[in-house]
């Protein structure tokens, strides 16, 4: 996790969204321990502070639950998981478009692209 960060974004918030993507990705599970704050700001090259801040983010969401004396883990409500994937794709899904109609496409010339890059052309992935 010794990727860059980007100056356009509090760390914090930056790191909060790594953790999520990891869990969506499968590489957190539900129940996972976390690691501690001072191995995680290692970890990231981050100051432990803008850790405990990260972890204190996604307990606010309810993504994350401490329990004292043993760590951070991710929750195991499924409920709460799926929320968090779905807002994950909208907001992709609005950036790309809001960057589709920038450079100047229609809505349908977005759509129509899309689905050709999902059927296969264009190098789509068949997923």
């Amino acid at each position: 996790m010794t990727e860059l960060f980007q100056s356009s974004q509090p760390i914090y918030t930056q790191l909060a969204d790594r953790i999520k993507r990891q869990i969506l990705r499968g590489e957190l599970l539900p129940g996972d321990k976390l690691p501690s704050v001072r191995e995680m700001g290692i970890q990231a090259s981050v100051n432990p502070n803008t850790v405990s801040r990260t972890y204190r983010e996604l307990e606010g969401m309810s993504i994350v639950e401490t329990k004292r004396g043993q760590g951070t883990f991710v929750t195991e409500d499924e409920s709460v998981l799926t929320e968090m994937r779905e807002e994950l794709k909208q907001r992709e899904i609005s950036q790309f478009v809001k960057g589709m109609q920038e450079m100047g496409y229609s809505y349908t010339e977005i759509k129509d692209g899309l689905h050709t890059f999902l059927q296969g052309e264009n190098g789509g992935m068949n997923r």
